[in-house]
C-alpha cells in the first residue's frame, strides 16, 4: 500500500523509503563517514548531481536520508533536511534566507536562542529585525519592510503558549513574496502541520517530542518546494551541522511512538492544567485545552489536540514559584520538553534568560511564569506530586 492511503500512526512507521540490501526491518546505522563510489565515472556523477549515490556523510547518509524522507512525508513537504540541533536548523534557516540589509519579523516569544541570535550575532552583519507579537495580525501587517525577506513564529509560542494564526500570516506573507517559516516544535506533525495552512518551511528541535526520550539532541527543517529546499540543503551542508548517523536512528526509533506519547501526554496536560485553574494558589494558567485560553478557538481549528505545554504563574509570584519547584518529587526541574518524563523550569531564569528584562516583559514572559512540560506518567501521580509542593507555598 502507497504511504499516501496510510493514516499518520501508520506512517510513523513505515514512511522513509529505505531498504536494506540484507532486507532488515529496521534501517541501520550507516556509521561511516565515506562511501566508495563503484567506479571513477560513478564517482564523478556523485558530485555532479547525475546519481543520487553518497558520498559522504555531511553531505548525506542512509540512515539519516530516511528520517529526513520520514518528516517529510509527516509533514507533507518536499524534503527534509536534518540538523545537529534545533539550532543547527535555526541558523540554517535563517541564513538560507537572510543578508546585509535584509529584514526579519520574528515573534518575540520564540525559544530564547531564536531569537537572542538575532539581536546580538545577525545584527553584526546587517541584518535587521523587528520583534513583534505574530499573533497580532495587525502588528504584523505594518511590520513589513521593502527589505522583509522572512517571516518567522511558532506556535504555540515558548513559553507564553499563545497561538498564532497560521493561514492569515501566510496571506500576509505571501501577498509580500516573503516566506513563512513556523517552528512546529511543540505540536510536532501529529497536532499541528503549518505546510497544510500555508507555511513555506517547518522546523522542529527533534531533541523535544520527536524523539521524545531525552537521550539525543536533533533538529529538522521540512520545505514545502522543492525551491526552497534547494536554497536551504546547501546552507546545512556548508555550516556542517549535519546529523550523525546514530543520533538519527534514536530520532527515528523514538519517532515511532510519537502519537501513543502525545496522546497520553495531552490527556494528562488537561488534567492538570484543569486541577491548577481551580487551585487558590494559582494566579492564571496558559493552556490551548483551556476555555480560558484567549485563543481558544484558534487552537481548535488549527490543532489536532492541545498538546502536552502549559505555563502558569503562581499568586506568590517568582518565590512561589521556586517553592514550588524545589519540592516537587516527581517532575524534573530541567529545561527541554517533550519526553516521556514531566519537566518544569523557569523560563526567566533559564532558557530565556539571555533575553532583556524588557524584552521578556514586552513579550509576556513575567519573572514568575513556570513552564510545565508533561510527560506519560500516571495523571494521579503528577497531581499528588503538584498538591504537596503547593502546600509548601
Amino acid at each position: 500500500m502507497s504511504s499516501e492511503k496510510l493514516d499518520f500512526e501508520s506512517l510513523l512507521i513505515h514512511a522513509g523509503g529505505h531498504v536494506d540490501s540484507l532486507g532488515s526491518a529496521v534501517t541501520p546505522i550507516y556509521q561511516s563517514s565515506t562511501f566508495k563510489f563503484r567506479n571513477a565515472d560513478h564517482g564523478a556523477q556523485c558530485f555532479s548531481g547525475e546519481s543520487d549515490g553518497y558520498i559522504y556523510t555531511r553531505l548525506g547518509n542512509p540512515t539519516i536520508k530516511e528520517l529526513e524522507n520520514t518528516m517529510a512525508v509527516l509533514e507533507n513537504g518536499f524534503g527534509g533536511i536534518a540538523t545537529s540541533s534545533g539550532m543547527g536548523a535555526v541558523n540554517t534557516l535563517y541564513m538560507a534566507y537572510l543578508g546585509a540589509g535584509s529584514h526579519i519579523i520574528c515573534h518575540e516569544a520564540v525559544y530564547g536562542p531564536s531569537r537572542v541570535i538575532l539581536e546580538t550575532i545577525y545584527n553584526r552583519f546587517g541584518v535587521e529585525s523587528t520583534i513583534i507579537d505574530t499573533s497580532d495580525i495587525e502588528k504584523v501587517r505594518k511590520a513589513f519592510r521593502p527589505n522583509t525577506k522572512l517571516l518567522y513564529t511558532e506556535t504555540p509560542a515558548n513559553p507564553t503558549m499563545s497561538i498564532s494564526d497560521l493561514p492569515a500570516l501566510a496571506g500576509l506573507a505571501h501577498e509580500h513574496s516573503v516566506p513563512l517559516a513556523v517552528d512546529n516544535t511543540f505540536c510536532s506533525p501529529y497536532l499541528q502541520k503549518p505546510l497544510d495552512l500555508g507555511a513555506d518551511v517547518v522546523l522542529h528541535s527533534m531533541t523535544k517530542f520527536i524523539n521524545g526520550h531525552a537521550d539525543i539532541v536533533a533538529g529538522m527543517l521540512v520545505a514545502k518546494t522543492e525551491a526552497d529546499y534547494k536554497k536551504l540543503r546547501p546552507i546545512m551542508m556548508n555550516l556542517g551541522c549535519n546529523m550523525d548517523p546514530n543520533q538519527a536512528f534514536l530520532t527515528r526509533r523514538g519517532l515511532k511512538t510519537l502519537a501513543i506519547r502525545i496522546d497520553r501526554a495531552q490527556e494528562t496536560a488537561m488534567i492538570l492544567a484543569e486541577f491548577l485553574e481551580n487551585h487558590p494558589k494559582v494566579q492564571w494558567v496558559k493552556y490551548p485545552g483551556l476555555k480560558s485560553h484567549p485563543q481558544y478557538e484558534l487552537a481548535k481549528k488549527q490543532m489536532k489536540g492541545p498538546g502536552a505545554m502549559i505555563s502558569f504563574e503562581l499568586k506568590g509570584g517568582l518565590n512561589a514559584g521556586k517553592i514550588l519547584m524545589d519540592n516537587l518529587k516527581v517532575m524534573l526541574l530541567a529545561v527541554s520538553l517533550g519526553g516521556i518524563e514531566t519537566l518544569i523550569q523557569h523560563p526567566a531564569s533559564m532558557t530565556h534568560s539571555k533575553m532583556s528584562a524588557e524584552a521578556r516583559h514586552m513579550a509576556g514572559i513575567t519573572d514568575g511564569l513556570v513552564r510545565l512540560s508533561v510527560g506519560i506518567e500516571k495523571a494521579e501521580d503528577l497531581v499528588r506530586d503538584l498538591e504537596q509542593a503547593l502546600s509548601k507555598i
